[in-house]
């Protein structure tokens, strides 16, 4: 009999009728009636009317009826939380069940009824279940505290269920011991900075004893926690991978892949040269193979993960090769995948192999893997300099098969070869010329177009051929209207009295015809360079280009380090940090690999971890690489003059406002706009200027976009020099009444105790920067405003020709100088970099009002971060105002402009407060004492004039300050008042 019964119901009037039933004295007629009940709510039927008589069914001891009735309160009682709380009696009762299942069940849906209501009630069962004799109760109930604590956090914590938590670690059931390591690992995902797995030797221990008896989902989060901790030295780390190996051969295909994540993080701890590094390696192949005799989605996900691995070490399955030839019925992700790892296996000794393959993919039927197969010869020919010549008269088999999507791949990846291996197999490129007609693909018409123009000398009609491809101009795709502009320059450079006509029929074409920003740019660049000087046309135009490196498609190092730390999970299947994927990813640490043996490199400290991942917090302002316009005037990476020391920031035309990054970061960002005029910048308290908006796109001619190209004192023309201070007009307000004897009353200032400067957090991680790490902060010395940095280079090249920009900010922040970095940043350097910024720069309101674009620039790429500024850095210190000027100023400011903050938890005396603030530039006036409280009447004045008057109460015991701030422009009230916080509480 099964219980399909319970879905085909007829009758009328039917909640009623289960009404009846679940009043019902017969226990048969209650359980059937509840059955029922579940099947309505499983359909999708309302239900909820019932819900105090199915509260009153719980008091049974039918296990099968009780599991029903918590499975109808987990889903009714956020809707009914009132009615919910009846069931809290019954939870309590059967908490203390001498059935261990009944108490299990009751803790179990304790943590699913996410009601706030109820969660307090639930604290003392809760704290019985995870001491109970039973372990089975005890699992539960670790799993239901990481429930709870997503409810109410601070509950738990309060009660302190974390701490017994970390105890059940020591438990002596495997499961257990799971179960609180899976708790504690949830927890410490949404809470990345509170350290709850608190991993030293004698836990791990704990952890791996437990490892071997616990199922197979344990096992799991068992090794997910290992994973995360980084062993002492090598012999710890070998001693854990020998305990950790024989998971490989388990018929879990997510316990492998746990195990093989954590035999890859601990290898990069063994010295080479050690023998069970090698025997590591021959025993991390067979689970791996194995995974491909999977189903094709697992078979997935394995080669995912099997790519990241080939990447970072090749040697594991260096011997592999067959395994992934492609099976004729492999779906097609599977067979690319597999196509990709064989590329980067591929190597001197099995290329032969790795060619025969590949030309048999190159008459499938399926097109994209065609594709991809002609593609992979190219890429073996680059990777494997002794099969290039085997590779090229492959490809040249294929091309003779006339298959017009073989012919265009083909021509695609011969281009590059010819990239890698100049002046070698030129002697291919009249077959390749047979084929011009058949191109249709943008692409395909692109490497034709490069390799007519980059060998026009070789090819007899090359003008015929270039001149074929100008009658459609206007149709073509921009890849191939940039190719071809370049190559009929580069044919008239090799060629100049046969083809004048043709490039400037051209360059007319790509600058006056065309809407294109990009072309018309290159068009006027190749126009004046032409023009003005022919010998330096050609030396930039014909000069040598590199070779193409061998693999162009692998994952950035420091990027494939944190993939690998998340083998197993989706970010290893997307091959994309969780950062890019997970919404609200605030608690998202980044991973690195430990240091290994011998390399120099330093275990990174959770702290270093925790710091790149709290700068991912706050949102991207600045827009990706991805979405700028990349034009050529930004590809000038002169580096920066670095003789003589900076200029002052007063100087009358700030260097800062100069052109360091070619387009300027408004034309990298693709925002056409001139800055909007700096607003007039007087020291009268009454009429400060506030951060104006609203630009007006300015109209480009030829000349301007054709025009010089260094960074002249022409582009800073819009910067003026600060006008001169002029005196405090003074006030007409009448000086009487309420506060003037307070005046009468000095004292509460006494010597300064400098300046506060926040400590340096991460701006640009090193993930974001290609391997360049930029931490810094702000600092006021000796009014001047600095902003100190820290570049880290954690990439494998040397980083040199640094260059900065601001992007316009509410305060008119720009650099001062250039930055100065001397000598080039070698790999794993780090260097302190201290620039001089002015207020002089152009200014537009931003959101939040201390928030910094910047834009950095290496010889590697143009970088972009936001980061905050403390307002206290713009604190000027002739911000001391007379006493009868701040009084009539107090009573002239409106009290709407008036805002009132609490500082909580400050243990400091009203005179030592008043010296801390006055290091910052926030001087006391005056103070006074009523009733125990101290009041201090202080004044502050920002870089562009805008003055805040302050009332600072200090009541004596109280670790509570209040501060009531005034000003006449009171959106910068809020960042004023997070600097009195830092500087008081720091």
């Amino acid at each position: 009999m099964t219980d399909s019964k319970y879905f085909t119901t007829t009758k009328k009037g039917e909640i009623f009728e289960l009404k009846a039933e679940l009043n019902s004295d017969k226990k048969e007629k209650k359980k059937e009636a509840v059955k029922k009940v579940i099947a309505s709510m499983t359909v999708g039927k309302d239900v909820s009317a019932l819900f105090p008589d199915v509260v009153n069914c719980m008091q049974t001891d039918n296990l099968e009826l009780k599991k029903l009735v918590y499975l109808y309160l987990m889903n009714y009682a956020k809707s009914q939380p009132d009615m919910a709380i009846m069931a809290v009696n019954t939870f309590v009762k059967d908490c203390e069940d001498p059935n261990p299942l009944i108490r299990a069940l009751a803790v179990r849906t304790m943590g699913c009824i996410r009601v706030d209501k109820i969660t307090e009630y639930l604290c003392e069962p809760l704290r019985k279940c995870l001491k109970d004799e039973d372990p089975y109760v005890r699992k539960t109930a670790a799993v239901c505290v990481a429930k709870l604590h997503d409810i109410n956090a601070q509950l738990v914590e309060d009660q302190g269920f974390l701490d017994t938590l970390k105890d059940l670690i020591s438990d002596s059931n495997p499961m257990v011991v799971a179960n609180a390591v899976a708790a504690l690992s949830e927890i410490a995902e949404s809470h990345p900075n509170s350290n709850l797995l608190d991993l030293n030797p004698q836990t791990i221990n704990k952890l791996l004893t437990a490892l071997n008896e616990c199922t197979e989902w344990g096992q799991i989060f068992i090794l997910d926690c290992l994973a995360n901790y980084t062993p002492r030295d090598d012999r710890e780390s070998q001693s854990i991978c020998e305990r950790v190996t024989p998971r490989l051969s388990h018929a879990n295909s997510a316990v492998v892949l746990s195990a093989v994540k954590v035999l890859m993080k601990f290898m990069e701890m063994l010295p080479k040269d050690l023998d069970y590094y090698g025997t590591l390696l021959k025993k991390l192949a067979p689970p791996l193979v194995t995974l491909l005799s999977a189903e094709p989605e697992l078979q997935y996900v394995a080669l995912r993960n099997i790519n990241l691995i080939v990447q970072r070490r090749p040697e594991i399955l260096k011997h592999e090769m067959k395994v992934f030839f492609v099976k004729y019925n492999d779906p097609i992700y599977v067979k690319l995948e597999k196509l990709d790892i064989m590329i980067r296996l591929a190597s001197q000794a099995n290329i032969a192999q790795v060619l025969a393959e590949l030309k048999e993919y190159a008459t499938e039927v399926d097109v994209d893997f065609v594709r991809k197969a002609v593609r992979a010869i190219g890429r073996c020919a680059i990777k494997v300099e002794q099969s290039a010549e085997r590779c090229v008269s492959t490809l040249l088999d294929l091309i003779q098969t006339k298959v017009n999507y073989v012919v265009q791949e083909a021509i695609v990846v011969i281009k590059d070869i010819f990239r890698k291996y100049p002046n070698k197999y030129e002697s291919v490129i009249a077959t390749l010329c047979e084929n011009l007609d058949s191109l249709d693909e943008p692409e395909a018409r692109a490497a034709m177009i490069w390799i007519v123009g980059e060998y026009a000398e070789r090819i007899d009609n090359a003008d015929e051929l270039l001149e074929s491809f100008l009658e459609g101009f206007h149709d073509e795709s921009t890849q191939v209207q940039l190719q071809l502009l370049t190559a009929i320059v580069k044919l008239f450079l090799k060629k100049p009295t046969e083809t004048q006509e043709l490039v400037q029929q051209v360059l007319s074409l790509a600058t006056q015809d065309s809407d294109n920003p990009d072309l018309r740019d290159r068009g006027y660049i190749y126009w004046r360079l032409l023009s003005t000087d022919p010998v330096a046309a050609k030396e930039v135009v014909l000069a040598e280009k590199p070779l193409i490196s061998e693999e162009t498609d692998l994952i950035e190092p420091t990027l494939l380090e944190e993939l690998i730390c998340h083998i197993g999970t989706l970010a290893s299947v997307y091959h994309k940090p969780p950062s890019a994927f997970v919404e609200g990813s605030r608690g998202v640490q980044h991973k690195r690999l430990p240091g290994s043996a011998g390399s120099g490199e330093s275990v990174e400290s959770p702290d270093t971890g925790s710091a790149a991942g709290a700068s991912d917090a706050p949102p991207a302002v600045i827009p990706s690489q991805g979405d700028l316009l990349g034009d050529l005037l930004n590809l000038d990476l002169t580096p920066p003059a670095t003789t003589g020391p900076p200029p002052p920031a007063t100087s009358g035309l700030q260097l800062g406002a100069m052109d360091l990054l070619g387009g300027g970061l408004d034309s990298l960002m693709g925002d056409e706009s001139e800055p909007p005029p700096i607003p007039l910048r007087t020291d009268t308290p009454q009429s400060p200027q506030v951060l104006h908006q609203s630009p007006s796109p300015p109209d480009y001619s030829p000349t301007e976009l054709g025009g010089d190209l260094g960074g002249s004192s022409a582009m800073g023309a819009g910067f003026g020099a600060p006008p001169p201070a002029a005196a405090a007009a003074p006030f007409s307000a009448p000086v009487s009444g309420g506060l003037d004897d307070l005046f009468d009353l000095g004292g509460g200032v006494g010597m300064p105790m400098g300046a506060y400067s926040p400590p340096k957090t991460v701006w640009l991680p090193a993930m974001k920067g290609k391997g360049l790490e930029i931490s810094g902060t702000f600092a006021r010395r000796a009014g001047v405003i600095q902003m100190e940095m820290t570049l880290t280079n954690k990439a494998m090249s040397v980083m040199t020709d640094f260059a900065i920009q601001f992007n316009r900010n509410s305060f008119g922040l720009a650099p001062a100088g250039p930055l100065q970095v001397l000598t080039p940043l070698s790999p794993n350097q780090s260097i302190e970099v201290a620039l001089p910024l002015s207020t002089v720069g152009p200014v537009m309101k931003m959101d939040p009002l201390n928030n910094l674009q910047v834009a950095v620039k290496n010889n590697i790429d143009v970088f972009y971060f936001s980061c905050q500024y403390p307002i206290s850095m713009l604190f000027v210190e002739d911000g001391k105002m007379e006493r009868q000027v701040f009084l009539a100023t107090w009573k002239d400011i409106p009290n709407d402009s008036e805002a009132q903050f609490q500082i909580a938890d400050c243990r400091l005396s009203s005179d030592a407060a008043s010296n801390k603030l006055q290091g910052s530039n926030i001087f006391t006036i005056a103070k006074r004492t009523v009733d125990g409280q101290d009041m201090l009447y202080q004044s502050t004045k920002l870089s562009n004039g805008i003055w805040v008057l302050a009332e600072l109460r200090v009541q004596t015991g109280n670790p509570n300050f209040t501060v009531c701030l005034k000003c006449r422009a009171p959106e910068v009230a809020q960042c004023v008042f997070q600097s009195y916080e830092a500087v008081l509480k720091n």
